[in-house]
């Protein structure tokens, strides 16, 4: 009983600072999503063009960028 209630009370004082840790988590993951989708749209841009040898490796780094950010 006595356990439980010092769980309970703990949970609620570490709240604020799980809450902040997970906030700056989600928009770090956001931010590597988004440039990595950048850097994809850019590659494939350049790939089209006649800067291909720069377009490829572009795109390459942004595909993975944004695959680590999903899983």
């Amino acid at each position: 009983m006595l356990e439980s209630v010092f769980g309970t009370i703990l949970a609620i004082l570490t709240f604020p600072f799980r809450a902040v840790v997970w906030a700056v988590g989600t928009l770090g993951r956001l931010t590597g999503l988004v440039f990595g989708f950048v850097l994809m749209v850019v590659g494939v841009a350049l790939w089209a063009g006649p800067l291909y040898l720069i377009g490829i490796p572009l795109f390459v780094v942004g595909l993975i960028l944004t695959l680590r950010s999903v899983g």
